[in-house]
């Protein structure tokens, strides 16, 4: 390093000295200033020595500073002469101009350190031939600035290996940077062409979107998890979660968005998915004929279907998250049914086999059902819900009741069958001799003359024989084979015809018959043969209700519009409990002492006033008949 050799003091050079005419006042003045600075300032003479230096000059070199004083410059820096000067090869300045570089010396304890070194040549004068260097440390900006460019390569390869899209785009509408992922989630393999695209009428589906986004994004400074559909290279369409925050520039407006965008195509396919599944089981438990109804572990009720609804009559909003699952049941049965669901005994630990039981419904009544039911588990095997169906019984009941009324029926057929082939052989029997007996009696009527005494009995045994015909022909009636045809009758007749077969027997001796019929009663269509059964049995059952003692009150009569008629039979007897009315049509009840009764008489005369399109009503209150 050539530098002239001063003329100057051996400190420093009195052209770093302010002159005495100078407002510092002093050199020990002007000192304290330099002192105050960070940076290390030296003043070199001509030949490269020490003319003077400050502390910091000290402590950035780890040299005391008396022994900087008349030292090589480069050597305080731990450098040779020509490597120094290599440092500002082709930087040659000009008298008073700095000339700066950054080197990294070795201090003289083997300590490493950045530096920027400023070089200023004396301007002529008393400052000519000299160097004025300033010496900062620069190693923890160097440090810093290694951090910010490492930080800034994580950022980047974050920014390129984040699995979904990140982007800055612009205002106008294009993107302005992107990562990978952008480009793999919209097809598109190179950067360039995606970033030339513009994004409302080439990336969104829907033009308004980009509008929704960008007056979203200004008014709220953000837009989080906004659902939108982009269109890929190839025209395929993605559903994305959009979020993003507006970029403003210093005059407070917005130059762009950046954000990220997370394609859910397949989460929507799921979903999709998912929620058509969901809807099918809900159709088919909704659509179950059967109540289906589950419940978590502490009794909540959880799905109560349609079924469910119809067998207990309760809503489902009445009863979801409001009624405990007790509540459905009889007392004491939901404790069995759990009982009996962690038993091994009725179809295996967690499951219930079909049992029959009852449940309560919304007003109180007992529904007779039969259940299946089963536990359900979670993936440890907790208990977290039991489900039930609920089979109503009535209907299979009720259809139970008429197979056995229809077995009644049937039974009482045949042994009206036998009593048809029966009678049918006794007409033969009979009618035969009282043929004879009517035609020879009516035969020796016309022989005998007028006033001979003996025609008037023979007018007798005509007419007796006569009644027995008629008996004959009406057991006939009564128990023949031949499927009942349906015609117009007469409702009188086959009253009267039906108290003819009964009155001369001993049961109504001491019963009186009030008849009350309606001489203009219209026909209804029916068979006669069988109205005829059911007013007989009424007239017995009433006859052993009086104990063949009292009034029996028959009336008919029409209807206001004439399209119905009505039979009324009134007794004096001993009445009927209200605990029996409900079940005196019932096959096989009967009051009566055993031998006395089959309980299928009222029963068969039900299924027949059924059959004919009518009704029955009862009305009775116990010792008034």
């Amino acid at each position: 390093m050539e530098i002239k050799k001063p003329k100057t003091s051996r400190r420093m050079d009195r052209a770093v000295r302010p002159s005495r005419r100078s407002s510092f006042g002093s050199e020990a003045d002007f000192e304290k200033i330099v002192e105050m600075g960070n940076d290390g300032i030296f003043v070199v003479g001509g030949d490269g020595k020490i003319l003077f230096a400050n502390s910091m000059a000290s402590t950035i070199t780890g040299i005391p500073r008396e022994r900087l004083l008349g030292r090589d410059f480069p050597s305080t820096l731990g450098k040779e002469e020509k490597d120094f000067l290599g440092s500002f090869s082709g930087r040659e300045g000009a008298e008073g101009q700095k000339l700066c570089v950054e080197m990294e010396i070795t201090t003289e304890l083997g300590e490493k350190k950045a530096v920027e070194v400023c070089l200023v040549r004396g301007t002529r004068g008393r400052g000519e031939g000299k160097t004025y260097v300033y010496l900062r440390d620069i190693t923890e900006r160097r440090r810093f600035e290694k951090e910010v460019r490492n930080s800034e390569e994580k950022l980047r390869t974050l920014f390129e290996r984040v699995r979904h899209g990140l982007f800055v785009s612009s205002k106008e509408g294009r993107f302005i940077e992107c990562n990978q992922a952008m480009l793999e989630m919209l097809g598109y393999e190179n950067k360039k062409e995606l970033l030339r695209k513009d994004l409302p009428q080439d990336i969104y589906v829907r033009v308004e979107d980009r509008v929704r986004f960008m007056e979203k994004a200004e008014r709220e400074g953000c837009v989080k998890d906004m659902e939108v559909e982009f269109k890929k290279k190839n025209g395929e369409k993605i559903t994305v979660l959009l979020t993003a925050y507006p970029i403003w520039n210093d005059r407070g407006e917005v130059v762009g968005y950046e954000g990220i965008n997370l394609d859910i195509t397949e989460r929507k396919r799921i979903e999709e998915e998912l929620r058509k599944a969901n809807e099918f089981f809900v159709n088919l438990i909704q659509s179950s004929v059967d109540g289906i109804i589950a419940a978590d572990m502490k009794g909540n009720i959880l799905i109560f279907n349609r079924g469910a609804e119809a067998l207990t009559g309760y809503r489902a909003e009445e009863v979801i998250g409001k009624i405990h699952i007790t509540k459905i049941y009889p007392e004491a049965v939901a404790k069995e049914v759990m009982k009996r669901l962690r038993s091994p005994d009725y179809g295996g630990v967690g499951k219930l086999a079909p049992s029959q039981l009852s449940v309560v419904d919304k007003e109180g009544r007992e529904v007779p059902v039969q259940l299946s039911a089963a536990l359900i588990y979670d993936r440890d095997g907790k208990e977290v819900a039991s489900v039930g169906i609920f089979t109503d019984l009535r209907p299979r009941l009720e259809m139970e009741r008429k197979l056995q009324e229809t077995h009644v029926q049937l039974v009482s057929s045949e042994k009206m069958a036998s009593l048809g082939k029966l009678a049918a052989g006794i007409a033969h029997e009979i009618n035969n001799p009282l043929g004879g007996i009517l035609i020879y009696a009516s035969l020796i009527m016309e022989d005998l003359p007028e006033g001979d005494p003996r025609r008037q009995d023979l007018a007798r045994i005509v007419s007796e024989a006569g009644r027995c015909k008629e008996i004959v022909k009406s057991l006939l009636e009564f128990a023949r084979q031949t499927e009942p045809k349906m015609e117009p009758t007469d409702v009188n007749r086959a009253i009267t015809e039906g108290l003819f077969f009964l009155e001369n027997q001993a049961l109504f001796h001491n019963i009186q018959i009030v008849k009350n019929l309606d001489p203009f009663l219209p026909p209804v269509r029916g068979h006669a043969g069988q109205l005829k059964q059911v007013f007989m049995n009424i007239i017995v059952n009433a006859a052993e209700a009086m104990h063949g003692n009292g009034v029996l009150t028959i009336g008919t009569s029409s209807s206001s519009d004439r399209k119905r008629v009505i039979v009324e039979f009134t007794d004096t007897g001993e009445g009927i409990p209200p605990e029996n009315l409900p079940r005196i049509f019932d096959p096989f009840f009967t009051t009566k002492g055993v031998g006395k009764g089959t309980g299928l008489g009222l029963a068969t005369s039900y299924g027949i006033v059924q059959d004919h399109g009518g009704t029955i009503h009862v009305k009775s209150q116990v010792g008034q008949g």
